[in-house]
């Protein structure tokens, strides 16, 4: 405990969060064992976060947080306290001074804060599939898209690339997997290829046009997000405070939750091991947590789970916060190591079940009734376990939260913008950029403007639907390990012979020719279907 003349104040490795009969600290060295911090609405979870947020700035420590409602964008203001937190400060020993700390304000809809773009190559098939909540087929779809944008060097850069390149994979798959003159293997092996159907196309754009009418059609582009720019300090040594406006971004609660999985995924991605520090690299605090999970697959839960347990040694702590600990997976909750939990009321069984959750993820502390503490809470008031030592849970303790130095309350417009104006990334991130990439690639090609080459280019995208047969369906592995339809696939990827390629050449031409040109069409069957059918 570090304390001078003025009271308790953090230390250079510690960071006070309240005080009762005995002092919480959380020790920076292990704040990056990521936390949870829940309560019923109106208990103080905001203010809590505030104070997290303040003392790991103080720390130098950058902050990446969500602002659900704005009360947390007061942060940049200094503070003005009132009566109340004044004897709160005064009878914990602490004194209280007014501060205020560097911040950066973001926005997905660039209203009030710099825009937040990524690219769809960044998002990924997994991630983007949750945020258009398709199902399996779908996603299987939006798999071999990727994979045919990716092979051929084509970009997917905003929605238009994605929307161009489901337009042109899916009339060749559909021509293939219906023609009479094939034969039943080969039907099968088509329609095995990621059931590439118009139909199901259309469903996947019909999803693509409802996400472009909330607005998330802004959020793909470029110039997309350098994290680096949420890694930084200010000229004092402090740590950036970034702060995500979500109030309108959870209109569409999957866009917020699925944006903020692809900002650890990239961070886990980019950031350096970097073992145990002394204090994170930066750390993350997820506001409404439990939209993450909400009908989560479990291929995407297992994603989750993979970050959180392995970001920690990137030197990323997360932060949880959400109203009920039992909205959080029992295998995720398992990784968060700093508990501070705020008062729950027990009104119906599933609230009764959830303060026997939380109370049962405690360390007993033989003075306290965990579970009947947790109901008679007031503001303010948590119950807190952070990590000490080699990393073990301290005993429960009841405690006062501190109270913050910085403002406690939303910026007001005016503020928001002159903070906007003075930011060292003003100009930055504003104006979007609508480089060459799928779209353009592919509208070029079909107006002939690369008719000289179009031919091979064209027929490097269409053998492309070969080649992942063999690739997603597994011609390389054991015959015994393989599905029935896996084993379908690398027959047909064997054996397909020049008879069938001349039986469905003059048609697919004339389909090929109607969609991409007529004379590209007929130079990709003349030089390259035969490509596509033996791979």
């Amino acid at each position: 405990m570090a304390t001078s003349g003025d009271g308790i104040a953090d230390s250079k490795d510690k960071i006070f969060i309240g005080k009762e009969q005995q002092a919480a600290w959380l020790t920076l060295a292990l704040a990056n064992r990521h936390g949870l911090v829940t309560g019923a609405t109106g208990t103080g979870k905001t203010v809590t976060l505030q104070v997290m947020a303040e003392g790991f700035a103080r720390a130098g420590v950058p902050v990446f947080a969500a602002d659900i409602k704005g009360d947390l964008s007061g942060i940049a203001e200094v503070g003005t306290p009132n009566d109340a937190l004044i004897k709160r400060a005064k009878d914990m020993g602490l004194k209280l001074q007014p501060d205020q700390f560097t911040t950066v304000f973001w926005d997905v809809f660039g209203e009030q804060g710099h825009p937040v773009r990524a690219t769809v190559s960044e998002m990924g098939p997994l991630l983007l599939s949750r945020m258009l909540d398709l199902n399996d087929v779908q996603e299987g779809v939006l798999n071999v898209a990727f994979r045919v944008a990716d092979d051929n060097g084509m970009p997917l850069v905003d929605m238009k690339d994605l929307r161009a390149m489901l337009d042109a994979i899916a009339p060749i798959a559909q021509k293939v997997a219906e023609h009479g003159d094939v034969n039943a293997d080969i039907r099968q092996a088509a329609q095995a290829l990621g059931n590439v159907t118009k139909q199901t196309v259309g469903t996947i754009q019909r999803q693509l046009l409802v996400l472009e009418n909330q607005g998330g059609e802004k959020f793909f582009g470029e110039p997309a997000l350098l994290l680096q720019d949420m890694l930084r300090t200010d000229a004092e040594g402090r740590g950036i405070v970034n702060i995500l406006a979500a109030d309108k971004l959870m209109n569409n609660p999957r866009l917020y939750a699925t944006f903020l999985l692809w900002m650890l995924s990239e961070l886990f991605e980019e950031l350096p091991e970097v073992g145990d520090v002394e204090k994170p690299k930066l750390v993350f605090f997820f506001d409404e947590a439990h939209l993450l999970f909400n009908d989560a697959p479990k291929s995407l839960l297992d994603k989750i789970e993979q970050v959180v347990r392995l970001i920690r040694s990137k030197g990323v702590g997360v932060y949880f916060i959400t109203q009920n600990p039992i909205d959080v997976p029992d295998r995720v909750l398992a990784q968060l190591g700093n508990r501070v939990q705020h008062a729950l009321r027990a009104f119906t069984p599933r609230d009764q079940r959830a303060v026997a959750a939380a109370a049962e993820t405690f360390r007993p502390n033989p003075k306290l009734d965990t579970a009947k503490v947790i109901t008679e809470l007031g503001k303010g008031e948590a119950l807190v376990s952070f990590l000490e030592g080699n990393g073990t849970p301290a005993m429960v303790e009841r405690v006062l939260i501190r109270p913050p130095t910085a403002r406690i309350g939303p910026v007001t417009a005016e503020e928001r913008k002159a903070i906007l104006a003075a930011s060292p990334l003003k100009g930055k991130y504003e104006a979007a950029i609508d480089s060459e990439s799928a779209y353009e690639m592919l509208r070029s090609r079909i107006d002939g403007k690369a008719s000289g080459e179009g031919g091979t280019a064209e027929g490097g995208l269409l053998g492309q639907l070969g080649a992942i047969v063999a690739t997603v369906f597994g011609t390389n592995t054991p015959r015994g390990k393989l599905s029935t339809g896996q084993v379908v696939a690398r027959n047909v990827a064997r054996t397909v012979t020049d008879k069938v390629i001349g039986g469905i050449a003059a048609d697919l031409g004339k389909s090929v020719g109607g969609s991409l040109g007529g004379s590209v069409g007929r130079s990709i069957v003349r030089g390259t279907l035969g490509g596509l059918l033996r791979r």
